[in-house]
């Protein structure tokens, strides 16, 4: 039997094909599991391309995770699609510019509210959203950059994912009575399309690789796929409100 056999699952963030998120859908359709995507406005368009080149074709809803009134209109609609659901997957992200690439002190919290609601906050949305319907209890995994150290250029991004980090432990302790599961995958960098709009990117590419002692490769999603696929499934049934590292190792070493 397949990982996900039977799974229904919700997956945010697919935007193209080298999205993290993409790599964790198609896999999660591989071991056999149904999915609905979500995406956004303008992004509605990107997600609809990438959506055609999963191995099945996957229905999208329109879930803007900034809006509170998009939160029970997506409950509904999954209720009438699924009687219950059994995992949802976070990539969701966002900063206005003059949160990232050095600005971090030209930032007022106007810019860093956004990034905090749409990068951290929302993960509380999504789970609004999907925990009513895992009445057989489920698995909440999100994507993360390890916010334990300041980056370069990362800037409020990273304040936003150490936000993002905290949410997840108390939607543990808060959703684990419901059988509900939270984690997080903190994956090293990958060529994304989030990816290119982090002014300084290079710089991460430039040295993860030499410093990993496994070694990585920014091309290459899989492993960070494989592990969301892992927390998805039955395999890790009291584990929660974990961060699981998936970067070669990077986050082990010294500077």
């Amino acid at each position: 039997m397949s990982l996900l056999e039977g799974k229904r699952l919700l997956i945010t963030g697919v935007l193209s094909d080298s999205s993290l998120a993409f790599g964790v859908a198609k896999l999660a359709q591989e071991e056999g599991a149904e999915i609905i995507l979500t995406s956004v406005g303008n992004a509605m368009k990107h997600t609809v391309r990438a959506a055609k080149k999963l191995p099945t074709d996957a229905e999208i809803l329109e879930f803007d995770v900034s809006n509170p009134e998009h939160v029970p209109q997506v409950a509904a609609q999954l209720a009438d699609r699924w009687d219950r659901i059994d995992g949802a997957l976070h990539a969701i992200g966002f900063a206005p510019a003059v949160c990232l690439g050095g600005t971090f002190l030209d930032a007022q919290w106007d810019d860093v509210a956004v990034a905090v609601n749409i990068s951290a906050y929302s993960l509380k949305a999504l789970s609004d959203a999907v925990s009513p319907l895992m009445t057989a209890g489920g698995s909440i995994v999100g994507l993360d950059f390890d916010a334990g150290v300041s980056w370069p250029a990362y800037d409020w991004m990273g304040v936003a994912k150490a936000a993002l980090e905290s949410t997840s432990r108390y939607l543990a302790r808060y959703l684990g009575p419901q059988g509900i599961r939270v984690n997080l995958v903190a994956a090293g960098p990958v060529k994304t399309m989030a990816a290119k709009s982090i002014p300084g990117f290079k710089e991460f590419e430039d040295v993860w690789d030499p410093r990993a002692p496994l070694g990585w490769d920014v091309s290459d999603s899989t492993a960070v796929a494989k592990a969301c696929v892992a927390l998805l499934s039955d395999w890790f049934p009291r584990t929660t409100g974990e961060i699981i590292h998936v970067d070669g190792g990077y986050h082990s070493t010294g500077a």
